[in-house]
């Protein structure tokens, strides 16, 4: 996957003599940030109209970050200070992270604080130059073998694991700081121990690394044909509402009152695109309400503005339920055009059929459970509920099938004391944990963009 760029790329004037700079090539769409306040996370903004000149870094004044082209000669590893792999909480999970690389013949790494904060940088450079998605899918594939959790604030990969390629237009690679910008950046020895830091000793670190990292092409596939990892192809429609769900999610809580919705959002990333970024099989159930909740807990602002901590299973647990009952599914399954190329091209005909079939069911149930709602005859019991639907012409069979519709077991529970605004079209105004009669906390109404008929599936 290359790294987007402008059709004919401005050039930055190199100042040569500068080893460190040289380190860091790719320099379009760069982030920056003012320096924050002790204690505070930096204000990142990215800069595309022209790239970081080696000019504006040796200025100083902000903090800066650059991205990957589409071929890297290093990769670098992320823990912020509260992660369960830093020293901090466990002195073993760096050794346990770098022993999971080896077999890339990864073996040595340049290790610096991020910043005061106290998050590390693992930078492991190597000389052959590697295409950036395939190994980043290869150390993500060793690293979650070995049971680590790869999650933003906890541990993070660049370049990053984005697995799907934009159709026609390929998709930025995420930014990461420089090294030795921020006054508490500073390089580590094998202890992780601060030792004198600078960027000539940066260098020459870096190289002493380089020149153990003897990672080759070959390798990065024999990993990447074991685990059977490759990029998904997405349509136009289907990036826009990613990149519009990640830029509503990566603001994470700014003030009171955004749970139900930021949660919402956090469902429908994990449970529609989870597995296209990261490969493996669509999240569901328990392992889908897991994952929520701790991207939840690492967001921006969860400790100051959520007010719903002690309950936040909870609430992801019913937004699950109802993303997951909803008309939303994993791209690339089920309803999605998107079809691998080796996929039986009456496949999808015949699944979209089957689908019909499911949806004229399902929205018969449901059409049925709110006409009994509206004349007020709903009943409260499972057995009256049971007969007031066959009443309805409504076989068993499909009762049975899609209990989620109509049993109580699958209403959220109603806490008049502390509702929960929901954010759906005003067909849901009640709110998602309070929900009495509504069934979902998405309605029918609201449908997946991604089922859209004009959807157009890899090429």
């Amino acid at each position: 996957m290359a790294a987007a760029s402008p059709p004919q790329r401005s050039e930055y004037i190199q100042e040569l003599g500068h080893p460190y700079l040289s380190l860091f090539p790719f320099r379009y769409s760069y982030i920056s940030s003012a320096f924050p306040d002790p204690g505070q996370k930096p204000n990142w903004v990215t800069e595309s109209r022209h790239p970081l000149s080696d000019r504006l870094i040796l200025q100083g004044g902000r903090l800066f970050g650059v991205r990957f082209d589409s071929k890297t000669n290093y990769c670098l590893l992320d823990i912020d200070i509260d992660s369960p792999y830093h020293p901090k909480q466990d002195p073993f999970a760096i050794g346990k992270i770098k022993e999971a690389l080896e077999t890339l013949d990864l073996v040595s790494s340049t290790t610096c604080t991020s910043s005061y904060s106290g998050g590390l940088h693992l930078y492991f450079p190597f000389k052959k130059p590697q295409r950036s998605w395939k190994i980043a899918s290869a150390v993500a594939t060793l690293l979650t073998n070995k049971g680590f959790k790869l999650r933003g604030g906890q541990l993070e990969v660049f370049p990053n694991t984005k697995k799907y390629v934009k159709a026609g237009s390929p998709s930025l690679f995420n930014a990461h700081r420089l090294p030795l910008q921020d006054p508490g950046s500073k390089l580590l020895n094998d202890d992780l121990e601060p030792v004198y830091s600078s960027p000539e000793r940066f260098v020459e670190l870096w190289q002493r690394a380089q020149a153990q990292n003897l990672v080759t092409g070959k390798k990065v596939a024999q990993v990447l044909k074991q685990q059977k990892r490759q990029r998904v192809f997405i349509s136009e429609k289907a990036d826009k509402f990613f990149n519009d769900l990640e830029a509503e999610i990566n603001l994470g809580w700014t003030g009171k009152g955004m749970t139900n919705r930021l949660l919402g959002r956090l469902v429908m990333r994990y449970f529609i695109f989870h597995h296209a970024i990261v490969g493996g099989e669509p999240l569901t159930g328990k392992a889908l309400i897991d994952e929520v909740v701790a991207a939840a807990k690492a967001l921006p602002g969860y400790k100051v503005w959520c007010k719903h901590q002690h309950e936040i299973t909870k609430r992801i647990t019913d937004w699950v339920r109802c993303i997951e009952n909803s008309h939303y599914f994993p791209y690339g399954k089920e309803l999605g055009k998107y079809k691998a190329a080796t996929a039986n091209q009456s496949t999808p005909t015949e699944e979209t059929y089957h689908q019909k079939l499911i949806s004229s069911t399902q929205e018969k149930i449901q059409a049925a459970v709110d006409q009994l709602i509206k004349l007020a005859s709903w009943p409260i019991t499972i057995t009256a509920r049971f007969k007031a639907l066959l009443a309805q012409g409504i076989g068993s069979s499909s009762l049975y099938r899609y209990k989620s519709l109509w049993h109580p077991e699958f209403e959220p529970e109603i806490q008049e004391s502390n509702p929960v605004l929901c954010d759906c079209p005003p067909a849901c105004p009640e709110g998602a944990a309070g929900l009495a009669h509504s069934h979902k906390l998405i309605p029918q109404i609201s449908r997946n963009s991604l089922l859209s008929e004009d959807l157009s599936g890899a090429k």
